[in-house]
C-alpha cells in the first residue's frame, strides 16, 4: 500500500485529504501520513522507510519546504516529492524542481489535479522500482549468455518514434552476440522527446549486461524530464556505485522541444554527433557535456543547445562506425561519413541509418567485424 507524507502546517489539510481520499484509504489504497513542518517530517521518515511520496508545502516554521526537499535524497532517495505553492510563485516552484521535486501543485488546492497528481507521481514512482528491479535482475545473470541476448533484442525501441516536429529512426548492428552499444528515444511530454546513444567499454557478457543497466537508468531519469546534463549526473552516480569491474560507457543525450526546434544535449565523452542543415551544410556539434560515465563518482556534466530547424537532420553514431576497419586496415573515417551522410539529404531517419550501415558493412568487405555499428537519426521535417 503506497504511503504518502502530507507535510503542511495547516491543520485543516489533514481533515480535506482524508476526506478527499476516504474512499481509496478505506480500500487499503492509500495511506497518509501528517507532520506539521519539514523537521517533523524528516522525524517520521527515519522510522518510516516506506513512505513513497512526500506532499509539502513550502513555507512553515521549523522548517520550510524547500529545505525539506534539498535533504530528501540523503534520507530516501527514491521518494518522490510534490511541493504546493501559491499560484505564480514561481521561484519557489523552480528552486524545488531544480532541488528534486518530481511535480507542483498549486493553492488554492483543487483535490481532483491533486489526486490526478498524486496517481501519476506514484505510477512513476512504480516505473523507476521496476527499473531498478530489472537492474538487480540482469547483473544476478551477468554468466547467463542467452538471457542477455534475449534482453538486448527486446530492450532497443522495435520501431521508429515521429511525431508532430520530429522523426526518428536508428540501426544497430552487433559485432557479437550481444553488443555493448544501445540507442533510445521516448517521448517526455507532449511537446518533448529525449534520444540517446551509447558504447559501452569492454566486449561480450560483463559490456552487455553493463549495457543494459545503463540503459534502464538512462530511460528512467529521461522519462524524468530533467535537463541532459543533470540526467547524465545522476545516470553517472549510479552507475559509479556498483561498479566492481570498472566499466564505462560514452553517452549522448538530447531533449528536442518540438514546438520550437530548441534541441538541448549534454556529451559524456562520446563520439559528437553530424548535423545536417536543410541547405545540405554538414558538421559535428560542438563537444559539450563531460567524461564517460562510471569513471568519476562526482564528476559534473555541461550542456548546450542548438537550432534545430524543419529540414534538419541529425546523426548519432558509436565508433564501430567510424572504425570498421577493411581488409587492409583501413578505417571508414568520419570523413567519409560526412560525404555519404551530406548525399543521403531528406531521407527518411530510417532509410538514413540503414543505408549508412550497408556503407559501412560493405566498407569492411570480408575483415571481421570488431565493434558494433549502431546509428541513430533525428530529423525535423519541413512544414
Amino acid at each position: 500500500m503506497p504511503s504518502i507524507l502530507v507535510v503542511d502546517d495547516e491543520p485543516d489539510l489533514e481533515i480535506l485529504v482524508r476526506q478527499k481520499f476516504r474512499r481509496r484509504i478505506r480500500a487499503g489504497e492509500l495511506e497518509f501520513l501528517f507532520a506539521q513542518n519539514g523537521a517533523e517530517a524528516l522525524e517520521q521518515l527515519q522510522t518510516r522507510r516506506d513512505v513513497d511520496m512526500v506532499l509539502s508545502d513550502i513555507n512553515m516554521p521549523v522548517m520550510d519546504g524547500l529545505t525539506l526537499i534539498g535533504q530528501l535524497r540523503d534520507v530516501a532517495p527514491m521518494i518522490k516529492a510534490v511541493v504546493v505553492s501559491a499560484y505564480g510563485d514561481m521561484e519557489n516552484i523552480r528552486t524545488a524542481m531544480n532541488r528534486g521535486a518530481f511535480d507542483f501543485v498549486t493553492k488554492p488546492i483543487d483535490f481532483d489535479d491533486l489526486e490526478l497528481t498524486v496517481t501519476r507521481t506514484l505510477a512513476h514512482l512504480e516505473m523507476l522500482r521496476e527499473a531498478v528491479t530489472s537492474r538487480e535482475q540482469l547483473v544476478a545473470l551477468r554468466r547467463e549468455l542467452d538471457v542477455a541476448a534475449r534482453m538486448q533484442a527486446q530492450i532497443l525501441p522495435g520501431k521508429p518514434l515521429a511525431g508532430p516536429g520530429f522523426q526518428i529512426g536508428a540501426q544497430m548492428t552487433p559485432a557479437k552476440e550481444v553488443g555493448g552499444d544501445f540507442y533510445d528515444y521516448f517521448q517526455i511530454d507532449e511537446n518533448r522527446v529525449g534520444f540517446v546513444i551509447a558504447d559501452v567499454s569492454g566486449k561480450g557478457v560483463p559490456a552487455a549486461i553493463f549495457m543494459a543497466v545503463s540503459y534502464t537508468l538512462m530511460r528512467a531519469r529521461g522519462m524524468d524530464g530533467l535537463a541532459p546534463a543533470k540526467c547524465l549526473e545522476l545516470v553517472n552516480a549510479a552507475l559509479c556505485r556498483d561498479n566492481d569491474e570498472a566499466m564505462f560507457v560514452s553517452v549522448f543525450y538530447g531533449v528536442l522541444e518540438t514546438s520550437t526546434g530548441k534541441l538541448a544535449y549534454c556529451n559524456a565523452g562520446h563520439n559528437p554527433p553530424i548535423l545536417r542543415r536543410a541547405n545540405g551544410d554538414v558538421s559535428p556539434l560542438e563537444d559539450k557535456g563531460g567524461p564517460a560515465l562510471g569513471v568519476i563518482d562526482d564528476a559534473t556534466f555541461d550542456q548546450a543547445t542548438v537550432d534545430f530547424q524543419p529540414g534538419d537532420t541529425l546523426l548519432l553514431y558509436t565508433d564501430g562506425v567510424t572504425e570498421a576497419f577493411d581488409e587492409t586496415g583501413e578505417p571508414y573515417g568520419e570523413s567519409a561519413l560526412m560525404d555519404v551522410f551530406k548525399r543521403l539529404g531528406s531521407a527518411d531517419p530510417l532509410a538514413v541509418a540503414e543505408t549508412i550501415e550497408t556503407v559501412v558493412i560493405d566498407h569492411t568487405g570480408d575483415a571481421e567485424q570488431h565493434d558494433d555499428i549502431t546509428t541513430l537519426v533525428l530529423r525535423r521535417p519541413l512544414d
